[in-house]
């Protein structure tokens, strides 16, 4: 995975934070798990897994807590 697709953590709102922040879970997701068929097969048994789904959530919170601070909590909150 030589595609650099991740140039900053700066964004120009929490909205757009916090869709980066999804987008990092997923990267991560796809980064230890390259094989999309792999993925593809595996999404049905942790879409019906509420712990799977908490889990993921909670990725996603961690990730949007990094990009808030990098943004300065939006820089004041606009």
């Amino acid at each position: 995975m030589a595609d650099v697709w991740l140039s900053s953590l700066l964004t120009s709102s929490p909205q757009e934070g916090f869709e980066l922040a999804i987008k990092l879970a997923r990267m991560g997701v796809k980064y230890t798990q390259p094989s999309a068929e792999v993925r593809d097969r595996l999404r049905p048994q942790y879409g019906e897994d509420a712990a799977a789904l908490i889990a993921s959530s909670q990725v996603v919170a961690i990730n949007f807590q990094t990009i808030a601070a990098a943004n300065g909590y939006w820089r004041d909150v606009r």
